[in-house]
């Protein structure tokens, strides 16, 4: 059943079209140029394949690969900005509560300076917290969200969902990675 399921769905992708991201602006430059290292070739290769990917109508689905501590965060902060930019939002979804709270610093930090709402959704937040972030989700006041497996949760709903980035995606079934596709 799911992969008559999935072959439906991919099927479906391909006769969409996406949406075609804007150019870099001047905050995705001045956001480039602070990053505090210099870029190693791959990174630049892999961003500038991200970023045509995000340019072009036909929607993404892209896998990247590196070792840890090869800045694959810093990749996917690029097209999250990218994304913002054009006034979608993006998730972030982590494994484990620890690792989102770790993005969650780093977004944070990285972001400082620009108009971007960063929020996070796992269990160190109390039930208040939550419910506030579904919300601000659902109205568009929250630009970025980086969670656990509640962002399966059936109540989730984003009001302009542009870009997902699925960090540690082995971790995840194949099922959950097919239910945010839909």
């Amino acid at each position: 059943d799911m992969a008559g399921e999935l072959i439906k769905l991919y099927a479906e992708r391909k006769r969409q079209e996406g949406f075609a991201f804007a150019a870099d602006s001047p905050w995705q430059n001045e956001f480039e140029g602070n990053f505090p290292y210099p870029e190693t070739d791959d990174q630049l290769r892999c961003i500038a394949e991200i970023k045509g990917d995000m340019e072009s109508p036909t929607p993404m689905d892209r896998l990247l690969c590196g070792d840890v501590g090869f800045g694959k965060t810093e990749v996917a902060l690029r097209a999250v900005m990218k994304a913002v930019m054009d006034s979608k939002q993006v998730a972030i979804m982590v494994p484990t509560t620890v690792l989102a709270q770790q993005h969650y610093q780093t977004a944070v930090s990285r972001f400082r300076g620009f108009p971007v709402n960063i929020d996070v959704l796992s269990r160190f937040r109390s039930p208040k917290e939550q419910q506030r972030t579904v919300q601000n989700l659902r109205s568009g006041t929250v630009d970025v969200v980086i969670g656990t497996h509640k962002l399966l949760q059936k109540n989730i709903e984003f009001k302009d969902l542009g870009l997902l980035i699925v960090d540690e995606e082995q971790r995840f079934g194949v099922s959950h990675k097919e239910r945010l596709k839909e």
